[in-house]
């Protein structure tokens, strides 16, 4: 895979939920934090946002979900198309109505109401009456048994995994096409974050639903995803199929820590950023 600074790959999408065109972010009138990032989202996709912290991935997201605005943030050039609509103007409840809702990092449930209570709430943008809510709920529960087992107990005194997990399921509960997941590996466990992947591949693959995923963990990542980008200053610096990212060996040694077949150590660690050839 080649850096999009000489070659630019497009993602294998000839039917795309959702297409980033070149769009630039700029904080407070001031701080620009996005650089024209270009991105797409095939339909039924798995999509990875890759890079270490403070690239953009978190941005980028907001700047889809339209929630910028609540931290003084404006996307001021490029254009975003969901599901075949530009979005720019659109609310985020709007959004969330057309398909599209964003899982936040950290997770941010309700942590004074129950487990089943936060799901509810997911189902607020709905007018599709009593039943469907009820029988979207037993879907939920279908794919996080554990859940079912704390429905009644309150949020804030669940597990990291099982927040994340009511935080995933929430968002089910609004029906979604899309959904933008931040940092679902963030202070988890390993076998915890293996088994939140797990399900979200289970929903990629039974229910159809597209993910853009943003993650620091890269090795998970592209485990899971079928296209990636990685993101660093803002910019998109390498894009390309999961498994050609995992094999790459600018990936393995900038992100994975991993040269010529062996691990690096952190003392060869801080000299990476020297020597990156998209950064000559």
């Amino acid at each position: 895979m080649t850096s999009t600074a000489t070659t630019t790959a497009a993602a294998p999408a000839t039917d795309k939920i959702l297409s980033v065109n070149n769009i630039e972010v700029i904080y407070d009138h001031v701080i620009l934090v996005l650089k024209g990032v270009s991105l797409e989202v095939p339909k039924g996709g798995i999509v990875a946002l890759l890079g270490a912290n403070g690239a953009g991935k978190t941005t980028t997201l907001k700047a889809i979900s339209n929630l910028l605005h609540a931290e003084r943030g404006d996307v001021t050039k490029g254009s975003i198309i969901f599901d075949g609509a530009e979005v720019h103007d659109m609310s985020p409840n709007d959004l969330v109505r057309r398909g599209c809702i964003q899982v936040m990092e950290g997770r941010h449930c309700f942590g004074h109401l129950t487990v089943e209570e936060n799901l509810l709430t997911g189902a607020f943008t709905r007018r599709d009456g009593k039943a469907a809510i009820k029988r979207d709920m037993e879907l939920v529960y279908t794919y996080f048994p554990r859940l079912h087992e704390r429905r009644t107990s309150m949020a804030g005194y669940t597990s990291g995994g099982e927040q994340q997990m009511c935080a995933v399921g929430r968002a089910l509960m609004s029906r979604p096409k899309m959904i933008l997941l931040d940092e679902p590996s963030m202070g988890l466990a390993p076998q915890v974050v293996e088994e939140i992947f797990e399900i979200v591949k289970d929903l990629n693959a039974k229910e159809g639903v597209s993910f853009l995923l943003a993650e620091q963990n890269t090795n998970m990542a592209l485990r899971y995803a079928d296209y990636g980008y990685i993101l660093e200053n803002g910019r998109v610096v390498m894009d390309g199929a999961a498994k050609s990212l995992a094999e790459n060996a600018d990936v393995k040694e900038f992100y994975l820590g991993v040269s010529e077949g062996r691990r690096k150590s952190f003392r060869e660690g801080k000299h990476y950023r020297r020597r990156k050839r998209w950064l000559a």
